[in-house]
This record gives C-alpha cells, structure tokens and sequence, in this order.
C-alpha cells in the first residue's frame, strides 16, 4: 500500500490484471452495443455494411489501443492522456485536454449513458416513466422534468457514492458488472442464433427507405452515411482508453497496462461482432430500421425469440450493463481533475484525496454536478454526436504523441513497444481525420458546440496559470 509523502496523500496502486480488464471491457459495453445498431442500419443500408462499419470501428479502436499501451506503459501515472498531452505538446494542450473531458467527454457520455439507463427502465416498468411533470424555457430552449429525468440524477447520485469507496473495493465492483456484460451480450446472441426463427437471408437485404426515425438525409447512404455509422459504433466503443487514466493505481503497470489494453480491446471487438450476427439474423433490416428510439434492439430480439417476459427480462439486463459503464467511467474520468489540480491548473481542492479510501471525492462530485445539467439538458444522439468529434480530435493528438516521444526519447524505457509502427498508429491519425471531417459535415451544429466548449477553456487556463506562477 502506497504512504503519504510529506504529509500529502497518493494514490495506492490496487488494480491487478483482472480488474484492469475488467476497467476496459467494462469502460467500453454500456447501452451504444444495443442501441446503435438500429442507427447504422439506416446510415449504411444493409447488415453486411453494418457488420463493416462494426469491425472497422473494432479494429481503428485496436490500434489506438496498441499505440496507448506503450504511452501507458512508459508513463503510468493518474491522468493518462493528459498526462501523455502535457509532455508532448506543453501544459496548454494537457489542460485542454482535461477541461474537454470534464466539459464535454466524460460527463456527456456519462450523461448519455443514465440517459439509456432510463430508457432500458422505462422498458422494464412498461413505459410507466414516460410522463412530465414540468417544462422550463432556458434561453428559448425546452427542459422537461418528469420521472425519467429524476431516474437519470439518482444514478449520477449512487454511481459517485459507490466511487468514494476505495480503489480495491471499485476494482472487485468492475469485474462483477463486466462478467455480467459479457453474459448478456453472450446469451442475447446464443438465443437468437438457437431459438429464433431467423434466416441467413437478411443479410442481402437493405433496410434503406425505412422510417429511420432521427436520421437526416445527409447520413443516409454513402460516404457521408458510412462516416456518420462509424461514429455511432465509436461510441459504442468509447471508452476504451479510461484504463490509462487510473495508470497510478494499477499493480504492476508496464506489464498489467499493455495486457489489458489489448485483451480487452479484442475481447469487446469480437462480442460486437458477434451480437450484430445474431440481430439480422433474428430480424430483417427494415425490422431493424423501423425499431423506436424508446426502445433496443436487444429487447426487440428476446421478444421475438422468447417472448415479451424474456424482452422484460433483457432490458433489466442492460440496466446492469449500463451501470456497470457509468460505474468504471465515473471511476476513471475523475482522475483528470486530480491530475490538473495537481499541476496547479485546477483548483487546489481537486488535487485532495480522501485520508480513507485514497480516491479524489471532491473530483467526484464536480463531475457528478455537470453530468446531471447535460443529463437533464441534451438528447442522447446531441450527446454521442459531440463527445465523439471532441473526443476524435484529442485521440488523433495523443496517437501523434508516440512519434513525438520516439524521435524527443529514443532511449527511454518502452517496457510495450506498439506493434506495427509506424503503419499503425498513422492509420489510426488517418481514420481519425477523415471522420473529424467528416462529423464536421454532417453536424456542423453539434461539431462547433464542442470546438466552442473546448475554446472557453483558453481563459481559465491563463487564469490558472498566472495563479500557478504567482
């Protein structure tokens, strides 16, 4: 166990191999691998470009996973990448970085992942929670409050206080949860590959001019529908660099970081490939297609294959394994805080960690904060559409790093060299430009918003840093 130098408190490096899985798979499998698959059907048109865009998503998130398994391994310390931006680019970037999770990635996938986690129970309680109580007009903008909305806070509220519990105790809580995502996704896809009275056939069907509902013109078909589908499934596999950013809390980091990363990379690319089998097989595209947003594909497969009890019964599933994402997300993304506290770009409060469990509660209820505002005030499509052009352009930066450390540290210690360099991680900048372009095009709106967010960071970052030198 880790002691306190000079009076101040440090982290404890707890998190063994199984749990460092277990942050990966369980960071990644949330609510985008039953939910996006009704989008992507309309983005491409047909179950064998989806299943494509499915495995091309796996394999962009794969080698940006080998590329970051040997920035990690050279620099396991709490804040992963801001770390990683910080001494490759200057604080400035490292502090953009950090103030774009807090502002816009992590809280607002955490915001769409309670989002679907009061959709999956407003499945379960039959559609008991869709009422309003009220609607407030904020700037011309409609809020509505009713009970999916308190569902969405009270999540926030128990994710966090289950957060301030010690490292140990998170890690044991993470590999729980993940062992039933992977139960789920397994038994979803086994009972409609055994059971359900599919065909092999809808694979040369197409579920374009279907009612696609929420799909504009624009992302229907093309390269503009391909670049829209394959941020969706970015989404769906977001997440997976979180483990890096609890690098100081990790046992034996320049072997258990490299490992995890890869493994549970692998382990998610071949779940999603397998379960998008199963949907077209059990349901033809325009199935598919014409699914409704309140509902998921996964609840629409039981209930063909087993009945509506089985649909109640998976989407209590999926209540699980979208606690289990916010769990290892709310877990992680606090770090960053800390870690710019630390560096004396954030306020010096945030740089605290609690004398008893050793994790920064303070950072935990900051971001708990402004997760519920975008919780209460953004869609869940609003939502994906800018955490993932934010988050793309911070990948392709942290990607980039490795060249720079490369040529700047030829000699430093690289206990995980990234397999295929320098061909991977420049396919991984290369598919990373294409789609920030491309997501630019098809939602110029959203893609500002989050340019915008970003660039409100650049005062407070001189305001910090003045403090800092004073």
């Amino acid at each position: 166990m880790s002691t306190p130098i000079h009076g101040k408190i440090i982290p404890v490096r707890a998190l063994g191999l199984i749990a460092s899985i277990s942050i990966v798979i369980g960071s990644v499998i949330g609510a985008g691998i039953f939910l996006k698959s009704q989008v992507l059907i309309c983005n491409v048109g047909s179950p064998v470009m989806v299943i494509a865009v499915w495995i091309g998503a796996g394999l962009m998130t794969l080698a940006g996973a080998l590329t970051y398994a040997e920035l990690a391994s050279m620099m396991p310390r709490t804040g992963g990448d801001y770390v990683f931006l910080r001494e490759a680019y200057g604080p400035l970037w490292g502090f953009l970085y950090g103030w774009m999770r807090l502002c816009v990635a992590n809280s607002g996938a955490q915001a769409a992942g309670v989002v679907a986690f009061s959709t999956f129970l407003n499945i379960v309680t039959g559609g008991a929670l869709h009422t309003n109580y009220f609607t407030l007009d904020v700037l011309g903008y409609q809020i509505s409050f009713g009970p999916l909305q308190a569902v969405s806070l009270a999540c926030i509220a128990i994710v966090t206080l289950i957060n301030c519990a010690t490292v140990s105790t998170n890690g044991k809580v993470a590999a729980v949860l993940t062992g039933i995502k992977i139960v789920l996704v397994l038994a979803v896809g086994v009972s409609a590959l055994m059971f359900a009275p599919g065909d092999w056939a809808h694979f040369a069907m197409t579920g374009a001019g279907e009612s696609c509902e929420g799909v504009g013109p624009a992302a229907r078909g093309g390269l503009g529908g391909f670049g829209a589908a394959m941020i969706g499934a970015l989404w769906a596999y977001n997440g997976w660099n979180s483990l890096a950013l609890v690098g100081g809390e990790i046992k034996d980091p320049q072997r258990n970081i490299p490992l995890a990363l890869i493994c549970g990379t692998v382990i998610i690319v071949a779940l999603y490939s397998f379960i998008n089998l199963a949907y077209f097989y059990a349901l033809t595209p325009a199935e598919v297609a014409n699914i409704s947003r309140e509902s998921s594909l996964a609840t629409a497969v039981a209930g063909k294959v087993l009945g509506p009890v089985a649909a109640g019964l998976i989407a209590a599933a999926l209540l699980a394994s979208t606690f289990g994402a916010l769990h290892t997300a709310v877990m992680t993304n606090a770090r960053v805080p800390y870690a710019m506290a630390g560096d004396g770009l954030f306020f010096k409060s945030y740089a605290q960690l609690s004398p008893r469990t050793r994790v920064p509660v303070k950072a935990l209820i900051l971001q708990a904060q402004w997760t519920s505002v975008l919780a209460l005030a953004s869609s869940l499509d609003a939502l994906t559409d800018y955490v993932m052009f934010a988050v793309l352009i911070f990948y392709g930066l942290v990607v980039a790093s490795v060249f720079i450390f490369r040529h700047r540290m030829p000699d430093a210690e690289r206990p995980y060299r990234t397999w295929g360099y320098p061909v991977v991680p420049a396919l991984f900048l290369s598919a990373a430009g294409w789609l920030v372009v491309n997501a630019f095009l098809m939602a110029p709106a959203r893609s500002l918003l989050g340019l915008g967010l970003i660039a409100m960071g650049l005062p407070v970052y001189w305001i910090f840093r003045k403090q800092s030198r004073t």
